[in-house]
Order: C-alpha cells, then structure tokens, then sequence
C-alpha cells in the first residue's frame, strides 16, 4: 500500500530517520544508513565535518546528497542565538537547504530540551523560511505553540537522549498526536526495535534515532532490526488492533457449529 511520510510536501518511502554520530568511523556509518532504509540523515553541523575543515574526510562523501536527505541539526546549542547561527551556516554548507532539525538543550546533564529558547529559535528560523522539524518536550501545549509558529514536524521525546529507556510516556504522544495537523515523530529514548514498533502503532507518523543504533553491539544489524520495526508498527497502527477486554476471555476457534456436536 502507498503509505509515504511527507514532510514540508516531499514524500519519503521510509519513516525511519537516522543520526550520524557516535559510529567508528564514516564507512560504519554508511553501512549501518543503508541498512536502515532510512532517507532523511541528520547531521550535527558542529561535530561533524560536512565542509568546515576542508582537510577532513566529509560525511558528504559517506552520504552524497544526491542518495540521502540531510536534516542538519543543532545539536549541542543551549540558546536560541546559537541554534540560529548553527543552521545558517547548514544553509551555506548545503547550498541553500532549507529542512532542518531544530533542538535547543537546557542542560548537559539530561540533554532536556529548552522550551523558550526552542519557541524563540523556531519563529525566527520560520520567518527566514527554514522548513523546522523541532526536538521538544513531550507537552501537547508546547508542540501545538511550535505547529501554530509554522514549524513542519513535532519532534516529543520518547525518553532523554542516549538513555534508551523507550516510550516513558506514551498518553503525553496520544494528546499530541491527536490534535497535530504536522507530523509527529518521536525524538530521543528509543533503545531496541520494540521502543521503535511502540512508537509507530501509538500512531506517531515516524522516529528519529542514534545512539540505539550507533552504540549497538552490532549496529548494522540493529539498524536493520529498526528498519522493520517501523515497518511493523506503522502496518500494526493501520491494521488497527484488537479490543482490549478484561475478564471477556474469547476462544479463537468458533464454539458453535462444532464437529460431532
């Protein structure tokens, strides 16, 4: 069935989007995106080389644009100003790209995000005709302010970056997911594919994640454990799931009609 994830209008064949941090090195990385099935790569435009230093090895050559969509992203920025210098100097990078990641941490112990500087970042990088797709707090008063502001994707986190502890609040997403009219994907928290499939059949529209892949064991295999994750999640939430019933035990076989009965 034609199930795409659009976002700012482009249709994408996968809902899996995937960072590129934390691999060994960029062929790791590569491997493990390929696998993923994964078209939109983020990129932290301040850890990773994507033209800054010229004599460096480039994520670009890892992940040519012309296969993959980048979503540059603010990470490591505490303050709206931050953020914004950050993803203007993504638009030169990438010849003026305008879809982009939008987080603004309020500290680095959790990494949680600041909510003020994150509305304040997103109106301005909105009016300057930046398509934001924002990390935030899994609070569906602030991501309805963030979808009212023009950003193109809510982005709750399921738990705090890098803890892998999964959906910790899964009736925080519903409200959310219930009155966005943008796309609502869960940023943050997903450690293993079950964290992912949950995700999806709550009805999130798709999930971002890298450490559960980056830091795997094997991360090339995870990342194709993800890969049919959201696949299944995403089929399981359309499919629509079975009643939950208590003490209304129902057979599976037919209790009448029965042979020699």
């Amino acid at each position: 069935m034609n199930d795409p994830l659009i976002i700012a209008g482009r249709e994408y064949g996968s809902r899996l989007l995937v960072g590129t941090g934390k691999y060994k090195d960029f062929d790791e990385t590569r491997r493990a995106v390929v696998a993923s099935g994964a078209q939109i790569v983020t990129v932290a435009i301040r850890r990773t080389n994507i033209g800054q230093d010229r004599n460096a090895p480039s994520l670009l050559d890892a992940l040519p644009p012309s296969e993959f969509t980048y979503l540059p992203n603010t990470a490591g920025c505490y303050s709206a100003d931050d953020a914004v210098r950050t993803l203007r100097l993504a638009r030169e990078l990438l010849d003026d790209h305008k879809l982009v990641k939008l987080e603004v941490l309020g500290d680095p112990h959790t990494l949680f995000p600041n909510m003020p500087e994150t509305l304040k970042a997103a109106e301005t990088l909105v009016k300057e005709g930046f398509e934001v797709m924002v990390y935030c707090s899994d609070d569906p008063i602030q991501t309805r302010m963030l979808e009212d502001i023009g950003c193109v994707a809510v982005m709750p986190l399921a738990s705090l970056i890098g803890s892998g502890m999964g959906i910790l609040n899964p009736w925080n997403l519903k409200l959310i997911i219930e009155q966005a009219k943008v796309p609502v994907l869960v940023d943050a928290g997903v450690g293993t594919a079950s964290d992912a499939a949950i995700a999806l059949e709550l009805g999130c529209d798709g999930v971002l994640m890298n450490t559960a892949i980056a830091l795997a064991q094997h991360p090339v295999l995870m990342a194709g454990a993800m890969k049919k994750a959201v696949e299944a999640g995403r089929e399981a939430f359309r499919a629509g799931r079975m009643p939950k019933k208590l003490y209304s035990a129902s057979p599976s076989s037919p209790t009448t009609g029965l042979i020699g009965g």
